[in-house]
């Protein structure tokens, strides 16, 4: 027995020690909002619970599809501490004082385009003149990336005629309610293409280089918990890995936690997948170039959503990618 104590003893200090779990061996559970509907474009988070490799990392991911707009103000306030959002967002919630930090670069292009009949003519930003064109609204990443082209095309907001038609694209432009639609690259292009439509697309990507989506937490968990940041980025960049190579296992995961992508045509879907994926692939996964946030500046500041400069280097962080 005397021989035996000791043993126990150093069991329990490695146990204590181990990963990311609490001493009683919980997982420590992370709520995170997606912004969006359970979607195909989500498979590297899907992949990274399928394998195992948040649980890994002692963590419990429970997805929550909020819209965007409140996981800013979530996580600024500390209510949750990670969430998916856009580097526009980022800086805006900043703007307000909310000390929100983006710490993972998801896509490295911006994921927005603007789409119109082949018909028309329409081949350079500057050919939107005097158009009208649809979006969900004047907020959002597809406004501030519509924004984006007509700078780029030398053209102010007043130069076209903005019609808010929520998330109707296709029907509008198939319609021809509007001779142009604001829509994300991976989604509607895709859907419209599919029903035999001959497109024109502005890329955003293909005109300016901004900070798009990516994971976010905020400046108290960074101070007081870095080892969950890294931990969450280790995994989430794990499950983008593995995506980006195996795209057809990941959708095939993708078909358990999204609703009716068994019923949807699978064409498109993986069409969709294969596009996102070429907006994710990078040569360090997760990286945040500086420029595209001091582009990303530039345009609010154009647009009047930000009234002066802010300190881009609090806002993203390089620190916890591998």
């Amino acid at each position: 027995m005397k021989k035996t104590a000791p043993l126990i003893l150093i069991v329990l200090v490695l146990l204590t020690a181990c990963g990311g779990k609490s001493s009683t061996g919980a997982l420590q559970q992370v709520r995170l909002p997606l912004g969006y509907i359970p979607d195909v474009q989500f498979a590297p988070l899907y992949v990274a619970v399928e394998k195992g490799y948040f649980r890994a990392e002692g963590i419990q991911v429970n997805f929550d599809y909020s819209m965007e707009t409140d996981i800013t103000a979530l996580v600024g306030a500390n209510q949750i501490q990670f969430g998916v959002v856009s580097g526009d967002q980022v800086l805006l919630a900043r703007a307000k004082g909310l000390p929100v930090v983006y710490v993972t670069a998801w896509y490295q292009q911006y994921p927005v385009s603007v789409v119109a009949k082949s018909s028309l003519g329409i081949h350079t930003p500057a050919d939107l003149r005097g158009k009208t064109i649809g979006l969900p609204g004047t907020y959002g990443a597809i406004y501030i990336g519509l924004r984006a082209l007509l700078n780029a095309g030398g053209l102010q907001e007043s130069d076209v005629k903005l019609d808010s038609i929520g998330y109707t694209q296709v029907e509008s432009l198939a319609t021809d309610r509007d001779q142009a639609v604001s829509v994300y690259t991976g989604n509607e292009p895709l859907q419209l293409r599919a029903q035999g439509y001959d497109l024109t697309e502005l890329r955003v990507a293909d005109y300016v280089k901004l900070a798009s989506n990516g994971l976010i937490t905020n400046e108290k968990t960074i101070a007081g918990d870095p080892d969950l940041v890294r931990r969450m980025v280790k995994a989430f960049l794990h499950g983008l890995s593995d995506t980006i190579s195996d795209p057809e296992t990941a959708y095939q995961i993708s078909l358990k936690y999204v609703a009716n992508l068994a019923q949807a045509d699978t064409a498109v879907q993986k069409q969709k997948l294969a596009a996102s994926i070429e907006m994710w692939k990078a040569d360090r996964l997760g990286y945040s170039d500086p420029k595209s946030w001091d582009s990303m500046q530039s345009v609010l500041l154009d647009m009047g959503l930000l009234t002066q400069p802010l300190d881009l280097t609090k806002a993203f962080t390089n620190q916890f990618i591998p």
